[in-house]
């Protein structure tokens, strides 16, 4: 590096490239969609907790999975609200560092977690009488750890192959918070390892852990389709088919930021892919997962009828 160049000690994250007007717009409405992710990963944790009947591996992985959601979208979300009240606020280089950490933590293992609930679900429909064996709480436990584990070190080595690399040119970033790609642009170097580390990465990641969810479903749809009650087999496909649609909106988006080709408008359409993650898909899972089951909803109403009592 040459000795009058200078390494960053702050970025910019340019957001969204729309007016002021409609800055305070998109505050209102990212605000709502927030605080309804908060509520209903809330609520789901708080049931679970709180009723004995809901202590299954299935709540397990949505307690896990609510816990993801929480965490990916106050990961993100705070400092795009800040960011659209002050565009020319900084962050902090290690504070955008220590942002891209942890989505990628929160990204990889949501994937992982939604291959596991796939797999339980697989196991419930398919091996009933197994599934008792099969899906006990030291495999249940076994299989989180796993994913926590996974995330965090598949997350670390991103981080430090970004941390070797130089920034000494522009601090804007194109996006709404510190994501990988936007911030290796500004890197004064060499970034071809990155790019394949990151590739390679997705393909174990995604491509892998997709595959798996769409075998364990393909199963699960054919187990239904045997089912003799119409009423039952109704039920099942609209339930197996929300289930799809949300894996297929993360999963698709997903893959096509990090492993297609690259478009002209490329940042302005990774920015709305990325929407997904840390809004629209934390908004649905509790109600395609959770809020709709009738399990839940005795629960809610055993919870309230004690609160009423005390």
């Amino acid at each position: 590096m040459k000795s009058n160049q200078t390494t960053a000690t702050d970025f910019i994250l340019m957001g969204f490239l729309v007016s002021p007007k409609m800055h305070i717009v998109l505050f209102g409405f990212f605000f709502l969609l927030y605080i309804l992710t908060l509520l209903g990963n809330g609520v789901i944790l708080g049931l679970i907790c709180l009723d004995s009947r809901l202590h299954t591996p299935m709540y397990f992985f949505l307690s896990q999975l609510a816990i993801v959601d929480i965490s990916y979208a106050s990961n993100t979300v705070p400092q795009m609200l800040a960011n659209l009240i002050d565009p020319a606020k900084s962050i902090p280089f290690a504070g955008c560092i220590m942002q891209t950490y942890l989505f990628m933590v929160f990204a990889h293992i949501e994937c992982l977690l939604l291959v596991m609930m796939s797999f339980d679900r697989y196991v419930a429909i398919c091996h009933p009488l197994s599934y008792t064996l099969m899906m006990n709480w030291k495999v249940c436990i076994a299989l989180a750890i796993t994913s926590w584990a996974c995330g965090s070190f598949l997350a670390l080595v991103h981080v430090l192959l970004l941390l070797r690399l130089p920034f000494c040119g522009p601090r804007e970033i194109n996006h709404f918070f510190c994501e990988i790609l936007s911030v290796l642009k500004l890197a004064c170097a060499d970034i071809w390892l990155n790019k394949l580390v990151i590739f390679v990465a997705c393909v174990f990641i995604l491509v892998g852990p997709l595959c798996l969810v769409l075998i364990s479903y393909t199963h699960i749809l054919g187990a239904v389709l045997r089912i003799q009650s119409g009423e039952g087999r109704k039920k099942a496909f609209s339930t197996c088919s929300s289930h799809l649609c949300v894996v297929g909106i993360f999963f698709g988006s997903a893959i096509i930021t990090y492993m297609s080709p690259k478009s002209k408008n490329f940042e302005e359409q990774q920015k709305i892919l990325f929407l997904f993650y840390s809004f629209f898909n934390p908004t649905l899972n509790p109600l395609i997962y959770s809020l709709r089951n009738s399990e839940v909803k005795g629960a809610l109403r055993r919870v309230l009828r004690r609160e009423r009592s005390v």
